[in-house]
């Protein structure tokens, strides 16, 4: 079955932004432009690598931009470009969520590591 075959658009949606960190790059990048240092402490737990390697992917996705500054010493920030910001808003939702239920989840989670130790 191909993707186009299908009636729900997560398949789509998750091939875009799927993955752990992209969501939270997005999320970061929702009030404007930031620098990759910026992303870099502002995106904790990622590594330089797999931040390069993702923003590379949402900007080849049309996401995000790059935009390079041409200055030295080198400058160069990411920002969410209008198709991106569309799907910005459709991950608010999802962070509502998780707001809301952070501290059932973060209960859920413990127990279950509890159960495996």
């Amino acid at each position: 079955m191909s993707a186009s075959d299908s009636d729900c658009g997560l398949d789509v949606a998750l091939a875009v932004m799927g993955g752990k960190w992209k969501p939270l790059i997005l999320y970061h990048l929702r009030p404007g432009p930031k620098r990759f240092g910026d992303l870099r402490r502002l995106v904790a737990g990622i590594s330089e690598k797999v931040l390069i390697q993702q923003l590379r992917e949402l900007v080849e996705a049309g996401v995000l931009v790059r935009r390079d500054y041409r200055e030295v010493p080198p400058k160069v920030d990411y920002a969410v470009t209008p198709f991106g910001e569309t799907l910005v808003e459709a991950l608010l939702p999802l962070c509502a969520w998780g707001n809301a239920h952070r501290g059932e989840v973060e209960q859920r989670l413990q127990a279950s590591v509890g159960e495996t130790a």
